[in-house]
């Protein structure tokens, strides 16, 4: 009889160690799923800026940017003002 008791008590520590192995498994994959979660939810936010970035490009008044910033142009009737500083 006390064979039987030694054996089940072993078995319920064997169980115990185990749940709180899980447990402490369980924890650490919430932790991972809630910053996956986070990036996630970010990816999706920068993929909506990209969209509205590539309509915004398409758009004359990004061409009209680029042009001026990038290649100095102007249109033909407008005055450039420069400052004895540059």
């Amino acid at each position: 009889m006390i064979l039987v008791t030694m054996v089940v008590v072993v078995m319920m520590l064997v169980v115990a160690v185990n749940n709180r192995q899980l447990k402490t498994k369980l924890a650490s994959y919430q932790e991972r799923e809630k910053i996956l979660t986070e990036q996630i939810e970010n990816e999706k936010k920068r993929a909506e800026e990209i969209l509205e970035f590539e309509k915004y490009t398409k758009t004359k008044k990004y061409i009209e940017e680029v042009a001026r910033e990038k290649l100095g142009l102007v249109y033909e009737d407008e005055i450039l003002i420069q400052s004895d500083n540059q």
